[in-house]
């Protein structure tokens, strides 16, 4: 769902833009949400799982967390009904536990996910790196074009 270019422009060694923690911190940051907000729309038949940006020590290890999250949201999106989009379930990180529905859960991920990619790709500006789109309707122009992760 988000950061795979990102991930492409902050590879060791970058010849670019050197080692950006935040840059990396924010992929991790995103990448955990996305997988939790997974986890809360799904079966919940374990316990999530925190992960901490030290547990990728190399881009690779952080891109293989991101490709798996993305292949894990394709098979779960592919399935999803009208009414399970209706469906109310619990947020429990919120005190009380919020109660959304399912597509406003997958909004929610969606919009926190963009905002952060509109941040590394500031950030990757300032050091001096031409960052990936992030605009919806470009890729909507671009009909659409499927995520690249090479």
């Amino acid at each position: 769902m988000g950061g795979r270019r990102a991930l492409a422009c902050v590879r060791e060694p970058s010849r670019r833009l050197g080692r950006s923690e935040a840059i990396r911190e924010r992929l991790h940051h995103i990448h955990l949400v996305q997988s939790a907000f997974l986890w809360v729309v799904g079966p919940r038949t374990a316990q999530f799982a925190i992960t901490k940006v030290e547990d990728y020590p190399i881009m690779a290890d952080l891109k293989s967390f991101a490709w798996k999250g993305h292949a894990e949201w394709a098979a779960m999106l592919g399935g999803l009904s009208e009414a399970r989009l209706a469906k109310t379930i619990e947020v429990p990180w919120f005190r009380p536990p919020l109660k959304i529905s399912v597509r406003h859960a997958l909004t929610e991920a969606a919009m926190h996910s963009h905002y952060h990619r509109g941040q590394n790709a500031t950030r990757i500006r300032e050091l001096g790196g031409v960052p990936p789109g992030t605009d919806f309707i470009e890729w909507l122009r671009q009909s659409q074009p499927a995520a690249r992760w090479e």
